[in-house]
């Protein structure tokens, strides 16, 4: 049997090696196992699961096996009619006071990928000794399957979600923007769901891609340039104010602005913020990860928000938005979380949280982005991900704590972190990172810096560096 392991949120691998039915049944048997020593330890005699899909080649069938080894160890179900955003799958957790979830994606892994994420009774994703106690316990049980039993029930999970989004916005507000706006779900479940949410006003929506396609079109669901070609020769054709994108199963975004530039996610992030302190008036301390834009605590020390910094994984946001008052926190690719919603980010949110500030400014994005670079400056934010031979990973990160470069493209380095990788700061706040994916086999190489021709600078060096090294 295959070692199965879980990463940086949830398990993923290939359908045609790892991740079959077989396999899926004895993870979903270990996580039942894991549930009810965790019930007794409360004494309680009931366990409750919320298991929600995305539009990835089986994962109805996947969800639908889970569902039934789940029943077969005498747990009740919630399992979703159709496919379904991730963050659904946390609200209903949240909602019907379930005790766990599991949603069956690969988020935005290539198309071969499918996966599972545990989703905890807050909503967000399973910590590190929840997902370590159920690997302990793969293969300890026989799997026992049949079909959904008593208390168990079969539900459209979209509909409450949904509900859910449009009290958190002023959609009537929005709806009156006078702009029109690009969608992108990458092919990915978020589907037409905004275009659905945000009819019937003067803002206009045109959705691309908003069908189901299991080979995501011959790409992976990521919203990265690379994979967002099709959008970005759209948004230079000066038709749109702005572009959205959502990845596969809904909970990232990224954003396109006139005239085909990426904007990144941190960018996004640092927008929203500016939007929530400033249009709505509220507060709190601001989550961010090792590998986001510095532009967030730049905008943080002028907003007078404190900043935490974490590795990277939503869940390490997570651990300090529900322990403190926390405004936003969010991840370098897309993952992004708001006070008084979910303890889990949403892509869809972020996207309506975009078109809202549009909608109170007045102005479209590329305006407030250009009064945003006025007073902050502009930043280029590069990040390269390739492949890199496994004997060669534990060297890299050997060399780089034992013999870290003095200076990168000509800089000083002032500042070297090593809480998630291998992070080099520069005298002006330019930085390099190296860190390891948490969920695919590559290695990624992130930059950023006050020039674009700067930020490449560092990337190639870090590639240098990483390939000039021997087994």
């Amino acid at each position: 049997m295959s070692k199965i392991k879980f990463g940086t949120d949830g398990w993923r691998a290939l359908m045609s090696a790892d991740f079959t039915l077989e396999n899926v049944e004895r993870v979903v048997q270990a996580y039942a196992d894991h549930l009810w020593a965790e019930s007794k330890k409360k004494g309680s005699s009931k366990v409750r699961v919320v298991i929600g899909y995305d539009w990835r080649r089986n994962s109805e069938n996947f969800a639908r096996a889970a569902a039934e080894v789940l029943s077969g160890n005498g747990i009740e179900v919630i399992l979703s009619t159709t496919a379904c955003p991730t963050p659904a799958v946390s609200y209903t957790i949240v909602k019907e006071k379930c005790d766990s979830g599991l949603a069956i994606t690969a988020s935005h892994n290539p198309p071969g990928y499918n996966g599972v994420k545990i989703k905890n009774d807050f909503g967000g994703s399973a910590e590190r000794a929840i997902t370590d106690a159920v690997e302990a316990l793969i293969g300890k049980s026989p799997v026992r399957r049949k079909p959904l039993g008593a208390g168990s029930e079969r539900r459209d999970l979209n509909e409450a979600y949904i509900a859910f989004l449009k009290r958190y916005v002023d959609i009537d507000k929005i709806k009156q923007g006078p702009y029109h706006v690009l969608v992108d779900p990458m092919h990915g479940v978020a589907g037409r769901w905004l275009e659905t949410i945000l009819a019937g006003g003067k803002l206009r929506i045109t959705t691309i891609r908003g069908d189901r396609d299991t080979s995501f079109g011959g790409g992976a669901p990521e919203p990265i340039p690379q994979n967002l070609r099709q959008a970005t020769e759209l948004m230079r054709t000066g038709k749109y104010d702005l572009c959205v994108v959502t990845d596969g199963d809904a909970d990232r975004v990224g954003a396109i602005r006139p005239g085909g530039e990426f904007i990144s996610p941190g960018k996004i992030l640092s927008l929203i913020m500016l939007h929530l302190v400033e249009d709505r008036k509220k507060t709190g301390s601001v989550v961010t990860t090792i590998s986001n834009t510095g532009l967030i605590y730049k905008m943080a020390r002028k907003l007078g928000l404190k900043v935490h910094e974490t590795p990277v994984g939503f869940k390490y946001v997570c651990e300090i938005m529900r322990r403190e008052n926390v405004l936003i926190g969010g991840e370098e690719s897309g993952g992004i979380g708001f006070q008084d919603y979910l303890y889990e980010r949403d892509g869809m949110l972020s996207s309506l949280l975009l078109m809202e500030m549009m909608a109170v400014r007045g102005k479209s994005i590329d305006q407030i982005l250009k009064d945003v670079e006025k007073e902050f400056g502009k930043l280029h934010y590069v990040r390269n991900d390739i492949d890199y031979p496994n004997e060669l990973k534990p060297l890299l990160f050997q060399h780089l704590q034992k013999n870290p470069p003095a200076s990168l493209a000509g800089h000083r380095i002032k500042e070297v972190k090593s809480s998630d990788g291998m992070k080099f700061v520069l005298e002006d706040d330019s930085w390099l990172l190296f860190r390891l994916s948490g969920t695919e086999p590559i290695l990624r190489i992130y930059s950023e810096a006050t020039s674009e021709q700067l930020a490449t600078s560092l990337v190639s060096s870090g590639r240098e560096i990483a390939f000039g090294l021997k087994a």
